[in-house]
């Protein structure tokens, strides 16, 4: 399992609704030092940026950097009140209000970030023909149009469903094949072995494909799918929210969102040293359509709404979170 993909089951398995009392437990009243998490995936840019710019010593608390690999891991490590704050993405944010655990959205990394890719017979059949593209393909290639993504749940799979379901009109369980991959570099290597044909990724994969020379192509952005889509977001727990310390790590994030958008020469030597993409490569993924970093949350609320009746409808969350329940908008009203 990677990234997003945690039901609530494995959930209490794992952590049990005991830990969520703990939540919060390494602040223990004291905010001189701040438990940060993070993933080494390139939606989570600004952490990097942070941390490499030293903007992080504007912070009256000492930042107790922590890697992970995995939403789940984040998830569990909030309810164990190990985390202060973290720059995961929005579904297991979701799974963190829906458990109960205090901490809310208070920012976004960034929007829009996904791509649809298929291979390039399948692209230049769906551009004349739409939903019959798949049958096409199917008949002249004997085999179902097979996707390849994260697993069900995660960011990239609940775009690629809505798409093929609400935008498309066909079937994602019976009409096409779905393969679950557990990570980028995984998609990747499908790709280029010719495994699927097609995708729902994020940056730095685009950019890779293209430059490698593969049949498998953008299809469609995820901002001509889904406007406002959400991927990484900035979730906080509620002692650091209500705290001058929560502002200060926002302005930072500000800061870190307009360097990007500034210097993206000196950016794409952050995205080399903290996610390991080589810097000529991470250059031109930074003038990627996928490329769209943020900080202000509303601009990933509509997204947000069809994520959460996606979440619940897979059993992760649940019920349908509402806006209030996900979100809190003061910390980034008051910068």
């Amino acid at each position: 399992m990677t990234d997003e993909a945690f039901s609530r089951r494995q959930f209490m398995a794992t952590s049990g609704l005991a830990a969520t009392a703990g939540l919060a437990g390494c602040l223990g009243g004291d905010l001189d030092e701040l438990s940060v998490a993070y993933m080494p995936i390139y939606p989570d840019l600004q952490y990097f940026v942070m941390e490499g710019e030293g903007y992080f010593e504007e912070v009256d608390s000492d930042i107790d950097a922590r890697e992970f690999t995995n939403g789940p891991a984040i998830v569990q490590a909030f309810g164990g009140g190990e985390i202060d704050i973290a720059m995961f993405g929005m579904v297991p944010s979701m799974i963190v209000s829906d458990r109960g655990i205090p901490a809310k959205v208070t920012a976004a990394n960034i929007k829009e970030p996904m791509g649809i890719m298929g291979h390039r017979d399948f692209n230049a059949l769906f551009e004349e023909h739409g939903a019959d593209a798949f049958d096409m393909w199917a008949e002249e290639t004997g085999d179902k149009f097979t996707f390849g993504t994260f697993p069900q749940g995660s960011t990239p799979d609940v775009l690629l469903r809505y798409w093929l379901r609400d935008i498309v009109g066909i079937d994602p369980e019976t009409d096409v094949d779905i393969l679950e991959i557990g990570g980028a570099n995984a998609v990747w290597q499908a790709i280029a072995n010719g495994e699927i044909d097609g995708t729902s990724i994020m940056e730095p994969v685009p950019t890779i494909a293209q430059e490698e020379g593969s049949p498998v192509e953008m299809l469609r952005t995820a901002t001509e799918v889904m406007p406002g889509q959400p991927a990484a977001v900035v979730t906080m727990a509620d002692e650091v929210r209500d705290t001058e310390i929560a502002e200060q790590f926002l302005r930072q994030h500000v800061r870190a969102t307009e360097f990007i958008e500034a210097n993206p020469d000196r950016t794409a030597e952050h995205v080399e040293s903290g996610i390991g993409m080589p810097v000529d490569r991470a250059r031109k993924a930074l003038d990627s359509p996928l490329s769209n970093f943020i900080t202000d949350p509303r601009e990933i609320e509509e997204g947000t709404k069809i994520f959460s009746q996606f979440a619940h409808e897979n059993g992760q969350i649940d019920e349908e979170l509402s806006m209030d329940q996900i979100f809190d908008y003061s910390v980034y009203d008051s910068l």
